[in-house]
């Protein structure tokens, strides 16, 4: 069974990391239902508007698997919503999930609108060297999702898939498009429901620095 492991939250803190100088990457789980709106989770906070937050980045999902991957490979133990995702997964393969796949989450209804591309204040956080090259060689980036239906998630909630797209443009694919395979960004355009997103990330591409 796919179901939500933790909803997560952070405050907005001040960092030595990216152009800004304030984050609220450092997410922790909570307790309860949580109130999923349009534009985010709850009393969660974004501190750079200008690269995160949104319809099109409205929740971020991160599965326990890849967090448990990426344990083997750093060799330390890494919590629920310390890649600053909104919802820990588990069950649920997200690199084999499809954009714009649409999940029923407790009284929500999400949508797959996009991935987490890597920057410098995720590594200052996570305190690794070559961080974002690491990361985007790996892949495993997460999912970012759309808010289609308000409600609210509570740890433990089942994850049911009630829309597969009919097309490949799975997350690992739009990710690759998007980092270390530029040739594959055409293909994108199978998905009409990526538009948004797609428009904001390749017009800021140049100045992806914050978190």
């Amino acid at each position: 069974m796919s179901f939500v492991v933790s909803v997560n939250v952070g405050r907005t803190i001040d960092v030595p990391w990216g152009q800004l100088k304030r984050t609220a990457i450092d997410k922790r789980p909570v307790d309860g239902p949580v109130q999923i709106h349009e534009h985010g989770v709850g009393h969660d906070e974004i501190a750079d508007l200008q690269h995160h937050g949104g319809p099109d980045q409205a929740v971020y999902a991160y599965a326990r698997e890849d967090l448990e991957v990426w344990e083997r490979i750093l060799g330390r133990e890494l919590r629920a919503g310390q890649f600053g995702e909104n919802l820990t997964t588990q069950g649920i393969d997200l690199n084999a999930a499809r954009a714009g796949d649409r999940w029923r989450i407790g009284g929500t209804l999400l949508e797959i609108s996009g991935v987490r591309i890597p920057c410098s204040v995720f590594q200052g956080f996570l305190g690794e060297q070559q961080w974002v090259k690491r990361f985007t060689l790996e892949g495993r980036p997460g999912a970012y999702l759309r808010v289609i239906e308000t409600g609210t998630v509570s740890a433990g909630d089942p994850i049911e898939i009630v829309e597969r797209r009919d097309h490949d443009v799975t997350v690992d694919l739009l990710f690759r498009a998007l980092t270390t395979e530029r040739h594959l960004i055409p293909r994108l355009a199978e998905e009409p429901r990526l538009e948004s997103f797609l428009a904001r990330r390749l017009g800021a591409r140049s100045n992806n620095t914050a978190t």
